[in-house]
């Protein structure tokens, strides 16, 4: 295990602080002191669960510009977005503290014992792995109905965002929780190989690779866990759509984040007849982009999050070029302190292409040419990927018919893909398993307990 590691500005390319990994024997205290508060937290009543979490909403509301500031500091997002970022999290404070009393309330079941019930008890410690593209979001999206329910959790935030999650803790810690219910720990995939044995579930954003490495591990100790993994979501513009409002929401669907994340937009598949008027629109808007200090009102784009992003990113367009794709805009890393890549609109990518295969993060969009409807749908189930789809069509009947046929966890119908607290959220094939968000994420890590009454 490394015994330190920093965090780096990617706006500027420098450091901006140096922070310790926590040895083992740490680790070991931190985990004793989540179990010991599992105890107590779980015996609170729920009430009493969803004031505590009603005041981290309202700290988070209080001081949602300190935190939107630390995010763009140390992964590149944009001031507006990472405000947006924080107020998400807040709404998802609310809507959970608002419904966990019905979702978690004991359900009924008429059987021919005298009584019989189901009832929602908490597991213990949750082990959170977190990735650094949304490091306020991602957490709250599991921590808040897995604390409801009455777990602890022990966050393993990623390595680039380590202000973002000694924030988080303390936001927690002011909101009054009680010692121990909320821990950040920094530590490496040798801490990780640890703790999981130890705790009663894990919960893993990332890569597909470390993914399977996750469950695997979970495998072993029979813990439960959820995954939510890459994605390479079809965008599917289909004879009789809007060309114009899809082309529109096609550049916020896939430059959101500077095209880093999971949900976002990657492959755009658009019927022959659309194509030019869907790119001559998309061209046009990306090149009116202004890059730069994502702090600054003016700039519409920041830079990726890493100079190793960078360069896997530029790697991509240039073997996708190499496979027959054409750059009409960008194409290029930005010669400038810090990690940029000049936002790329490219053509003719087929499916043997690098950027039709693989997941694409960052600024690059991909246009996938259908000769008809039918080979549209074709096309955006051919990929290892199910986390979201898009599709765009004025006939709600087709556009349900394609719902049904997405081979996809998520579809959104004229309109782009964006999580939402009153809906599930997760993905299959290589996307992931299981759910966040919604009743349906919240119990996830819960006990489903059967009580029966002879």
């Amino acid at each position: 295990m490394l015994s330190s590691f920093i965090s780096v500005n990617p706006t500027t390319g420098k450091v901006l602080k140096t922070y310790r990994y926590a040895p083992i024997s740490e680790l070991q205290t931190v985990f004793k002191q989540s179990q010991q508060a599992f105890l107590k937290w779980k015996t609170l009543s729920l009430a009493d669960r969803i004031v505590f979490l009603s005041k981290v909403g309202k700290q988070l509301r209080n001081h949602n510009e300190a935190y939107a500031r630390m995010i763009t500091l140390e992964m590149g997002k944009l001031y507006t977005e990472a405000v947006a970022e924080v107020e998400k999290c807040a709404l998802a404070c609310d809507y959970f503290c608002d419904n966990a009393s019905d979702f978690l309330k004991d359900e009924i079941i008429r059987t021919e014992y005298t009584k019989s019930y189901v009832r929602f008890d908490p597991l213990g410690t949750i082990l959170a792995i977190m990735p650094w593209n949304f490091p306020f979001w991602q957490v709250f999206r599991f921590c808040v109905p897995a604390l409801l329910i009455g777990n602890t959790v022990l966050l393993k935030h990623s390595r680039i965002v380590p202000g973002c999650a000694l924030m988080l803790e303390k936001l927690f810690t002011d909101s009054g929780l009680p010692r121990g219910v909320f821990q950040n720990v920094f530590t490496d995939a040798t801490g990780v190989s640890y703790l999981l044995p130890h705790a009663q579930g894990v919960t893993f954003t990332g890569s597909v690779e470390a993914g399977r490495t996750v469950a695997a591990q979970a495998g072993k100790y029979i813990k439960p866990f959820v995954l939510e993994l890459g994605g390479s979501d079809p965008y599917v513009v289909l004879k009789d759509a809007d060309v114009k409002l899809a082309a529109q929401t096609a550049v916020k669907a896939r430059f959101l984040n500077c095209g880093q994340s999971c949900i976002a937009a990657k492959r755009f598949i658009v019927v022959k007849d659309h194509v030019k008027m869907f790119t001559d629109i998309i061209v046009k808007a990306v090149e009116s982009f202004v890059v730069g200090n994502p702090l600054e009102t003016e700039t519409t784009l920041g830079p990726l999050v890493q100079e190793e992003q960078v360069k896997k990113l530029d790697k991509q367009v240039k073997l996708a070029v190499k496979q027959g794709g054409k750059i009409l805009c960008g194409g290029k890393t930005i010669k400038r302190e810090g990690f940029f890549y000049a936002p790329t609109v490219i053509t003719h990518v087929r499916p043997t292409n690098v950027l039709f295969q693989e997941e694409i993060f960052g600024p690059v969009l991909p246009i996938i040419v259908a000769k008809d409807d039918t080979e549209a749908l074709r096309l955006a189930n051919q990929s290892s990927f199910g986390l979201g789809a898009s599709v765009w069509t004025r006939n709600l009947q087709q556009g349900e018919y394609f719902a049904q046929q997405l081979e996809t966890g998520f579809v959104m119908i004229n309109g782009m893909v964006k999580s939402d607290p009153r809906l599930p959220f997760g993905g299959v094939k290589d996307s992931g398993i299981g759910r966040e968000l919604s009743r349906y994420g919240l119990l996830e890590f819960c006990n489903v307990k059967t009580v029966a009454v002879a």
